[in-house]
């Protein structure tokens, strides 16, 4: 399900109508969480007990799908490496992006997606991931490209056919900073590569019609 519509629209980035101390303060539990640049399990559990606590009564869509991803990750009781990168991504997304040391590359007016955008093909491709997808868990992302014949990887390299980022969160990409991963795509394009860079919706369009 596309969630990007009520990303935008939600009540947390509408002060009148929101507990705004109470999401002031898990911007700022996030803050600290992520300073690191690391989540542990610890981590985790405080911060999904915290938000039961004090957040539950607020029904905000933002919150909701930090929330559901983390109950999600924490329900075998055990996060795994890869849950807790794409929880710092969550974070990071959630709270502006990156702390300010880690910010490596300074964004231009619009997102580097190739325009137009390219024909999505499967079979032997490798796709790449960044940043909170709408669809879903990235897990279940990598997923529906891997039935398809193609593969996943967590890094941008020379063999990276497409970069997809997430479209949860693409307001912050504009204004802010990109990720290591789209600056990796853009030096890999610009060398030539035939690396495409594409955004969420289209590579729903792609998989779904």
């Amino acid at each position: 399900m596309d969630l990007h519509q009520e990303f935008q629209s939600s009540r947390f980035f509408h002060n009148a109508r929101i507990d705004r101390r109470s999401a002031e303060s898990l911007i700022g539990i996030a803050t600290g969480l992520v300073a690191d640049g690391a989540i542990n399990q610890q981590e985790a559990e405080f911060l999904k007990g915290w938000i039961e606590t004090h957040l539950a009564h607020l029904g905000d869509p933002v919150i909701n799908i930090l929330y559901s991803r983390l109950k999600n990750m924490l329900s075998d009781g055990v996060l795994q490496a890869d849950e807790a990168s794409e929880l710092l991504d969550i974070l990071h997304q959630f709270t502006g992006g990156p702390a300010p040391q880690l910010r490596a590359y300074t964004a231009p007016t619009t997102l580097p997606l190739n325009n137009p955008p390219p024909s999505l093909t499967w079979t032997g491709s490798v796709f790449v991931f960044t940043g909170l997808m709408a669809f879903g868990r990235r897990q279940d992302c990598e997923q529906l490209v891997v039935e398809r014949g193609a593969h996943v990887s967590g890094t941008v390299t020379r063999k990276t056919t497409f970069l997809v980022i997430g479209s949860i969160g693409n307001e912050q990409w504009l204004n802010s900073t990109y990720g290591l991963k789209i600056k990796k795509a853009v030096e890999l394009r610009e060398s030539g590569l035939p690396l495409a860079i594409i955004d969420e919706a289209h590579w729903q369009r792609a998989l779904f019609g």
